[in-house]
């Protein structure tokens, strides 16, 4: 897949990545702002923004005028808030590219912010804060989060709080969204079957009143421990929700490739290590999977896991023997092989679409000011042997760098502290 790339004069990026064997079209707006970028009186607020991105416009004025353009011609479309930035997108049949990138172009530069609807929509962020609280399987993520980083950016839940979010003004969102949503820190991705010159040249049509000052960056998150750490969040559930794992690299690291097959090794597939140990052998779980997640500034690697709390004990003795083990044995090449192999073939499936295509380039052009293609990436991969995987388990997987958070009907911390050793 062949990408280009074009910067403007005011800083705006546009990333083409023509494809003729689709018939979408994706429209992607990427801004450089989330959770990370907002201070604890605004905590929130980018994903707040997001939403109000959908509730009217001076073209389409109501959340029914934005909603049935894309509606009426059968398109996907929606947004999404993490740490780093906020997206918005439209994927379309190829004949409705133009309609798309109106509509894109629309809610990210003229988006009326409305009191009455500001007001309505801290009910809805507010009843979708309930709803990842009350399901522990997503809630977990934000307990892992804020075990990690604690009373920073990066340990905030993403959707604030609801005392923040009960908290916004227009004027803040309005002052936030003018200091952010500014062209050197936006990035327009088209993916699939429209040429790189019609792209562009409609790109620069429809974003050319984007704001052209500076934005402000984030804070450097305190990424630093120095003992095992222990969360627990009483709940009389029927099973168990842990994450248990350890710091690691960012995405600058040499050894990222290595964090990430480690985990594809432990917990990446159905024929994984701790899958077949958690799962198959103990009957445990029915869900164990392991996360790999390289940020700019920081890094993690964690198994997670749904078990019956009777059995909760056994199965993290069971996921730190199996940690400790990789990092005093060297996986087989057929392993280490096999991670590679399952890696590629994942990664080319899933970008066969055209909106993953606009993520895949657009990520790496924000968070890393540079775009490897898919060859150069599994060059990469593929030059990772099993010394680097168990260099790179040695360094990770250490007594003090242990994280574990579980949501389940458990008081005792001594008994879960004892656990955490290597």
């Amino acid at each position: 897949m062949a990408f280009h790339k074009t910067v403007l004069k005011n800083g705006l990026r546009i990333i083409t990545v023509p494809q003729k064997s689709t018939q979408a079209v994706t429209v992607l707006a990427l801004v450089g702002t989330g959770s990370k970028y907002e201070t604890k009186d605004i905590s929130g607020i980018s994903h707040f923004l997001e939403h109000m991105y959908f509730k009217g416009t001076k073209k389409r004025p109501n959340p029914i005028a934005v909603s049935e353009t894309l509606d009426k011609i059968g398109g996907i479309y929606n947004a999404f808030t993490s740490e780093e930035y906020t997206g918005y997108f439209a994927k379309v049949a190829a004949p409705h590219f133009e309609t798309a990138l109106d509509w894109v172009s629309d809610i990210f530069l003229n988006s009326t912010l409305k009191k009455e609807e500001i007001k309505k929509e801290k009910g809805v962020i507010i009843e979708e804060i309930n709803m990842r609280c009350d399901n522990p399987m997503l809630h977990i993520q934000s307990l892992w989060g804020n075990l990690l980083y604690g009373d920073q950016p990066a340990g905030w839940d993403i959707a604030g709080t609801k005392e923040t979010v009960n908290g916004v003004t227009r004027k803040k969102l309005s002052d936030y969204m003018k200091k952010q949503y500014v062209a050197s820190n936006t990035i327009i991705c088209i993916s699939g079957n429209v040429s790189n010159s019609i792209a562009v040249k409609k790109a620069k049509k429809y974003f050319a009143k984007i704001r052209k000052t500076e934005s402000f960056k984030s804070t450097s998150v305190k990424d630093e421990q120095l003992e095992p750490k222990l969360l627990l969040n009483f709940r009389k559930t029927d099973q168990a929700h842990l994450y248990l794992g350890v710091r690691a690299y960012n995405l600058s690291h040499p050894k990222r490739y290595s964090q990430q097959l480690l985990g594809v090794i432990l917990g990446g597939m159905m024929s994984s290590r701790l899958f077949i140990r958690i799962r198959e052998k103990m009957g445990a779980a029915y869900y164990v999977a392991t996360d790999s997640s390289a940020n700019p500034d920081t890094g993690y690697l964690a198994v997670r896991a749904g078990v019956d709390g009777k059995k909760i004990e056994k199965v993290i003795s069971a996921i730190l023997q199996e940690l400790k083990k990789i990092s005093r044995e060297k996986v087989s090449p057929k392993e280490l092989k096999k991670a590679k192999d399952c890696i590629k073939g994942k990664t080319t499936l899933l970008l066969e679409a055209s909106d993953a295509q606009a993520s895949f380039y657009t990520a790496q052009e924000l968070l890393e000011k540079k775009i490897l293609t898919l060859k150069q990436i599994f060059n990469r991969i593929d030059k990772v042997s099993s010394t680097d995987i168990l260099e790179t388990a040695k360094d990770i997987f250490k007594t003090e760098q242990l994280n574990l958070a579980i949501i389940g009907p458990f008081k005792d911390k001594k008994k879960f502290n004892k656990l955490l050793k290597f």
